[in-house]
């Protein structure tokens, strides 16, 4: 009796097509960005600062999934480009929290735009209540990654390593 190796098959991988998913989306808003002269790091920064001001450089990296070294460098460019402001000296602390000019928010209204558009696409074949099933599924997924260590995922009748 032979057995069959474990492993994925990736025409049903869930990790896949998520890792699928987000390349496609990813491809289109670099699309849509690119004319603009934002990437999507930058799009991400100003739509945090919109919806959060305030936020410092460790906050915005966390929230663009990039490090905290990235996001200054972004910050300095974006800075000097007039997008953004931050004070000379921090307010509290080292933390120096950033704002979004008036330049910034209609750099932002243009680029919000062409990026819902490709929501919009993205999720054009599904109906709202399958957009709302799908919306939920992921944070869902997400929260039991996180809450969930690796170690204790180990799969059935596996050992960990000594």
């Amino acid at each position: 009796m032979t057995q069959q190796p474990a492993g994925i098959d990736l025409e049903t991988s869930l990790g896949y097509l998520l890792k699928e998913a987000s390349s496609a989306l990813r491809s289109a808003m670099e699309a849509v960005l690119r004319p603009l002269g934002m990437s999507i790091t930058h799009y991400s920064c100003l739509e945090l600062l919109a919806q959060r001001p305030g936020l410092s450089n460790s906050e915005l990296a966390r929230g663009a999934f990039v490090t905290r070294q990235a996001m200054n460098v972004l910050l300095q460019s974006l800075e000097r480009d007039g997008f953004v402001t931050r004070p000379a000296q921090p307010v509290a602390g080292r933390v120096l929290p950033v704002e979004l000019t008036a330049t910034g928010r209609r750099q932002l209204a243009t680029a919000s735009a062409a990026v819902k558009d490709v929501e919009d696409r993205m999720k054009s074949t599904l109906n709202a209540g399958e957009q709302a099933m799908l919306g939920d599924l992921l944070a869902r997924c997400v929260t039991s990654l996180r809450e969930q260590p690796a170690s204790a995922a180990q799969p059935a009748g596996s050992r960990p390593r000594s």
